[in-house]
């Protein structure tokens, strides 16, 4: 038997369709770097683009339909099918909307299933005002998370959540990024440029950001990524008349990403307290900007409390009115020495919250769980 057939086979399931997901991509290039075989499965829309290589294989499902119930019913009878069909040895499902069919694959086939908790999916903003549909999805999690011995999450706060709500360990493993060259450190330059990057989605800060720009002078808010929220934030611009000082980046690749970031100057990881999913949340963006010593704007939600406790690498803001984000901005930018205060806190904090660290904590994982060979 050749060493390739010794290799243990890995299947990552996800709803996205792989082009955008930093976060799996140095997941599974982890994994297949530790020994593991690694196939990372999505979905396939018509704006997909082609995917670029990487050291694990990727396949991307066909569907009918493109959201809402009807999307998740067959999105997850389609993966059910096509992995009952896989010489696989665990399959590790990513959030509660792939998780049925990664279960109920692998009781058929007496394989190991993982559970891999990116969000606290059963109190996400489309679930809380949607009581009926967030009832479904709360009984797929109840039915099927006890039952799994394999689990982990993003941070502190969900792991001790979900630790109590399923009665199964969760460990943490955070979703930190690559250790970056040391930028430059310097104060802000006029214009000062704000950068949020991510989904343009509702519950984000986004709107009252806009507002707030009404009263930072020289200034520019940049929005890197698109979604549910796109045209309308562009009325919003447009009917505030800031279209000099609010720029749409649209969707951007994730190496290109890193170069707009090191030219911000201040991060922005604002979000309403929409739910329990974003009170308990941990953004990849806050990593993202300390990484490259960008001090950041953050809502005053227990992890971020809990990491700017130890390493005050930007600003909590207590709530999301316009006037405390006008004068959160205009402290960072009018008073140098608190600036390079939060920069000198950062690059203590990247030095500490970066992949190299968090992968040895993901192999030790399933390594455990499964171990390679």
């Amino acid at each position: 038997m050749g060493k390739s057939q010794l290799k243990k086979r890995i299947y990552c399931t996800v709803t996205n369709d792989l082009t955008y997901d930093q976060r799996m991509i140095r997941i599974c290039t982890s994994l297949q770097k530790a020994g593991y075989e690694v196939c990372l499965v999505g979905r396939k829309r018509k704006v997909s683009k082609p995917l670029k290589e990487q050291p694990f294989e990727q396949k991307r499902l066909k569907c009918w339909f493109n959201k809402g119930k009807w999307f998740y019913l067959e999105y997850n009878i389609r993966l059910f099918f096509f992995l009952l069909f896989k010489q696989l040895d665990a399959v590790c499902a990513i959030d509660l909307d792939t998780l049925m069919a990664g279960y109920y694959s692998t009781k058929f086939k007496r394989k190991l299933c993982v559970h891999d908790a990116h969000e606290y999916f059963t109190e996400v903003p489309e679930l809380v005002n949607r009581p009926s549909t967030q009832k479904i999805w709360k009984g797929v999690a109840n039915r099927i998370i006890p039952k799994l011995k394999h689990c982990y999450t993003v941070c502190e706060s969900l792991a001790e959540i979900f630790q109590e709500k399923y009665k199964t360990p969760f460990e943490v493993v955070r979703n930190v990024p690559f250790k970056q060259p040391l930028p430059k450190l310097e104060n802000p330059k006029k214009p000062y440029i704000l950068l949020y990057q991510g989904v343009l989605n509702d519950g984000r800060g986004l709107e009252e950001m806009i507002a707030a720009m009404q009263h930072v002078e020289q200034a520019e808010f940049w929005m890197a990524g698109e979604g549910d929220l796109s045209q309308e934030l562009r009325a919003l611009v447009t009917k505030f008349k800031l279209q000099k000082k609010v720029k749409f980046l649209g969707y951007i690749q994730p190496h290109e990403l890193k170069t707009i970031t090191l030219q911000a100057d201040i991060g922005v990881n604002l979000l309403q307290n929409k739910g329990l999913n974003y009170y308990y949340s941990l953004a990849n963006k806050f990593f993202d900007y300390m990484q490259v010593c960008k001090p950041s704007l953050n809502m005053g939600f227990p992890e971020y409390q809990r990491l700017i406790g130890e390493f005050e690498t930007g600003v909590l803001l207590p709530d999301l009115e316009v006037e405390t984000i006008t004068k959160t901005i205009q402290k960072l930018v009018g008073q140098p020495e608190y600036y390079t205060k939060l920069q000198e806190a950062c690059l203590l904090a990247r030095q500490e919250y970066v992949w190299e660290k968090e992968e040895k904590k993901l192999i030790s994982f399933w390594q455990n769980a499964l171990p390679s060979v």
